[in-house]
């Protein structure tokens, strides 16, 4: 029986892979701090075959007694939230790139075999775009002046339209927010000791995780969950520009699945590798499709008109990639899952703090 330490395990992914694992005959550590704005839904059970190690990934004594007799780590400890990440500076770079540090360097020196991190489709900034006769792009950004006046898409360098396609791991990055950053040193940190130290390394792109256990009072915790805490309240869900960016969304049972497979085929060392559903949505479509779920239908979302720093306009994975080295297939699509998401939300109960991550990205001049 091979031993995983999870870190991070304790969150909404690590508990699902927890579960995912143990399924699968591993047996599993856990490293996690259990900080309040992720645990604090109280929601944070993990199997009683679980062994669990409170700690902060940056405190190497700590890290070094996890990894005592395990054969492999998945790395999902990380501050999570793309805006958060633009005024909390060094708290996301220190808990995501220095955590990450910290643990390589616990690592040298012993008989770990492979290592996964989870890293994030914000590398990319904007996905892909083509041309109306078919030139795929390289790399596109919105312009902060054009944004700011409402033109919510990214035009061509001659100022064509443009239509998204799915984003393949080819695309450069596309730095555009603080949490982008530093999740793109976490999978290049791994991917350089993997090569150094003959350890098996795989990074995962994972796109819009939802399901199941999720913070629902953390407002920075998703797309889904912060409209699910809107709705529960009563209020209808906000959403900034107008709506019709497009994103990708993977269910929580499926990444879990992802990152046992990443761990188990041999091919999958040294890539960068997406985990989505492979489908866009419209950010208005989900939400409609949330309330309705929610039986609440009437309660439309505030279309803001208004664009967050550090947001891009279209994302969504093109995951054969994932189907090659991983054969990876998803299982749980959006519009299948949302009632028994909604059923969950209905049983938990949440704490709407949307407008107050409204007020403080407002308040450091981040809405425009």
């Amino acid at each position: 029986m091979a031993a995983i330490l999870v870190t991070g395990g304790c969150g909404f992914i690590g508990r699902h892979v927890a579960e995912e694992l143990l399924d699968h005959g591993y047996e599993v550590r856990i490293l996690d701090a259990l900080i309040d704005q992720v645990h604090g839904d109280g929601d944070s059970v993990n199997p009683e075959a679980v062994d669990v190690i409170r700690g902060d990934v940056r405190d190497k004594p700590v890290v070094e007694k996890a990894l005592d007799g395990v054969d492999g780590v998945i790395h999902l400890a990380a501050e999570v939230g793309v805006g958060q990440s633009m005024y909390e500076i060094a708290r996301y770079v220190g808990g995501n790139d220095l955590g990450t540090a910290v643990l390589l360097e616990a690592m040298i020196g012993r008989p770990i075999r492979r290592i996964v991190v989870a890293s994030s489709m914000s590398v990319y900034g904007e996905g892909r775009y083509r041309t109306e006769d078919g030139h795929r792009l390289e790399l596109i950004r919105r312009r902060s002046e054009s944004v700011r006046a409402g033109q919510w898409n990214p035009r061509g360098p001659k100022g064509e339209a443009l239509t998204p396609v799915a984003t393949d791991e080819e695309k450069p990055v596309d730095l555009a927010s603080i949490y982008a950053l530093t999740k793109y040193a976490q999978e290049k940190q791994v991917l350089i000791f993997g090569e150094a130290y003959n350890v098996e390394a795989v990074a995962l792109r994972l796109f819009n995780v939802f399901g199941a256990g999720q913070a629902l009072s953390n407002p920075y915790t998703g797309v889904l969950a912060n409209f699910a805490s809107r709705l529960a309240n009563g209020q209808p869900p906000m959403i900034f520009e107008d709506g019709q960016q497009r994103r990708d969304f993977v269910h929580v049972r499926d990444v879990a699945r992802a990152f046992r497979l990443a761990l188990e085929k041999p091919n999958a060392s040294g890539h960068v590798i997406n985990i989505g559903s492979g489908q866009p949505y419209t950010i208005a479509q989900v939400a409609a499709l949330l309330a309705d779920a929610m039986g609440v239908p009437d309660l439309r979302p505030d279309i803001m008109n208004k664009a967050r720093s550090g947001d891009i306009r279209n994302c969504f994975a093109d995951i054969s990639k994932a189907r090659e080295l991983l054969s990876f297939e998803p299982a749980h699509r959006l519009e299948n899952s949302l009632r028994p998401f909604a059923e969950w939300v209905r049983n938990t109960g949440a704490i709407d703090r949307g407008a107050e991550m409204k007020r403080q990205l407002e308040e450091r001049g981040l809405v425009s």
